[in-house]
């Protein structure tokens, strides 16, 4: 990085107290309904962030408690998140997607002191004893606290919040993020986002997503910008509207919206004079869609490769070159690797070499770690180096290429999904003998997560009936689109399953 983080930092004042104190009225946040809007200043977020800052602070939680947030698409999402931080506790962000047992793992694992939590998001949550829990009245109570005169003084290196992604075990496990986060994704701005004060960005992801929390909040309000956010009803028609009429300047969302946009929405019906470029992250950037893209609109995307442990940290971004299916280079001050797949190797391989794709630990926005689970850190880390299953190979020009991952973490829709954590979820199935998960190509730029069933002799169950009863145990993003029937499954000489040869396997 081209400068140092301070050593006290704070993540929510950092993103809003000096926008409060310069600009009070400049307009922070729009939040679009079906039929209203949102908005709140700056000075207004900053007082309502720190209103609820003091009512945490008023429940007596030890330092370093987690809060876990398990809310509605709402304002409250986000002033819960940066409150938590303000207080210097940890937040937890969750997806309202989680059936109740999925955010009662959650819950139990982090340990959480506090959830807060919707009414209808309440319901069905076991609750350990002495956790707290925050209802919408009490919610509302809190946001009438006396506001604390400042936000918490804590060191760069306190953690500041707690995301959930996908294990190698199948559970989900704990990422935790220290406050120097922010400071972190400062490399962005200029390598991808091209993001300065007077911009207003739009982003599709609901409050839940770390892109959304990211992408969508902590980088416009750490340079002053606007964000423009939607929580009505699912409408690929709503997103060439919502860019007319706040006259975005940068549109934030995944290839795959991009792609519906094109097929479903006339674009020449609206004005996207104000609209510089769009960017994209969750998923690779399909070389056709971004060609048809920018003959359709004029415009450029710009695609950035990341993850939950670091977020994005190889972009492209105004200004540089863009090669089709390359997610780009790395960012300015990023230290990057590609390492030996097999082994403890740290030594980097030549230009051109397929290996791991590693990021040096010293970079700021890198995870403190996994939380309480060490057997996670130990494959992850390799010296000075953290390599995240991705394999890359990096050409003469210095852009990465994305050669699939290493591991069989699945990704869809933008979601790291585990296959263990969903196999696990379908074999409760009575007439389920064994499953496997893996993705399916279902179209060249779309993939999905497919299921292959093998039945217990004597028993039926249709593919229907299964979908059903994934729902059931499974936030929507992690179910498998397709099934399949088949007699058995692929797999080594020493018995482990073969996912990448369930494409190959017969159906019964």
């Amino acid at each position: 990085m081209t400068d140092s983080v301070p050593a006290r930092f704070n993540m929510a004042r950092y993103c809003l107290a000096d926008n409060a104190r310069r600009h009070p009225d400049k307009t922070a946040m729009i939040l679009v309904g079906a039929d209203n809007e949102l908005r709140m200043t700056f000075g207004e977020v900053d007082l309502a962030v720190r209103r609820l800052a003091a009512g945490l602070r008023g429940l007596g939680l030890p330092p370093g408690s987690r809060v876990m947030i398990r809310m509605a698409n709402d304002a409250d999402y986000a002033l819960t998140y940066f409150a938590t931080m303000a207080a210097g506790y940890v937040a937890l962000p969750s997806s309202s997607q989680l059936t109740a047992a999925e955010a009662a793992y959650l819950l139990e694992n982090s340990g959480a002191a506090v959830v807060a939590a919707s009414a209808e998001l309440a319901k069905g949550l076991r609750l350990p004893d002495g956790v707290v829990l925050i209802d919408p009245a009490r919610l509302a109570q809190l946001k009438q606290s006396e506001p604390v005169a400042d936000y918490a003084d804590t060191a760069a290196d306190d953690p500041a919040y707690l995301v959930y992604t996908s294990g190698t075990t199948g559970k989900a496990k704990g990422v935790l993020h220290a406050q120097r986060a922010a400071w972190g994704r400062r490399p962005m701005y200029a390598g991808w986002l091209g993001l300065h004060e007077d911009d207003v960005m739009l982003h599709a992801g609901a409050f839940n997503w770390t892109y959304t929390l990211g992408v969508g909040l902590v980088d416009p309000w750490a340079v002053g910008a606007t964000t423009v956010l939607y929580n009505g009803p699912r409408d690929i028609q709503v997103w060439p509207k919502l860019l007319e009429k706040y006259r975005a300047t940068i549109f934030a969302a995944v290839p795959t919206l991009y792609r519906q946009i094109l097929k479903y929405c006339d674009l020449s019906a609206v004005d996207l004079s104000a609209f510089r470029h769009g960017v994209t992250a969750g998923e690779a950037l399909p070389p056709a869609l971004l060609a048809e893209w920018q003959e359709r609109t004029g415009k450029p995307l710009y695609e950035a490769l990341g993850m939950s442990e670091i977020s994005t940290y190889i972009s492209t971004g105004p200004g540089m070159k863009v090669k089709p299916g390359s997610p780009g280079k790395p960012q300015a001050g990023r230290r990057i690797a590609i390492l030996p797949p097999e082994g403890d190797g740290t030594e980097p391989l030549p230009q051109g070499e397929v290996g791991l794709l590693a990021v040096h630990r010293s970079d700021p926005s890198l995870m403190l770690g996994y939380w309480n689970r060490p057997d996670e850190e130990a494959l992850v880390f390799r010296g000075e180096w953290f390599c995240g299953g991705d394999l890359a190979s990096i050409d003469a020009d210095g852009y990465v290429w994305h050669h699939g991952r290493n591991n069989d973490v699945m990704n869809a829709m933008g979601y790291r999904v585990s296959p263990v954590e969903v196999e696990a979820a379908i074999a409760e199935h009575p007439a389920i003998a064994e499953v496997a998960v893996t993705e399916m190509t279902v179209r060249s730029d779309v993939s999905v997560i497919a299921a292959y069933v093998v039945l217990r002799e004597g028993n039926s169950a249709s593919s229907e009936e299964l979908q059903a009863f994934a729902h059931e145990r499974l936030a929507a993003y992690k179910c498998p689109r397709e099934w399949r029937f088949v007699t058995s499954l692929p797999r080594t000489a020493n018995g482990k399953v073969q996912r990448k040869k369930l494409p190959e396997t017969s159906v019964a």
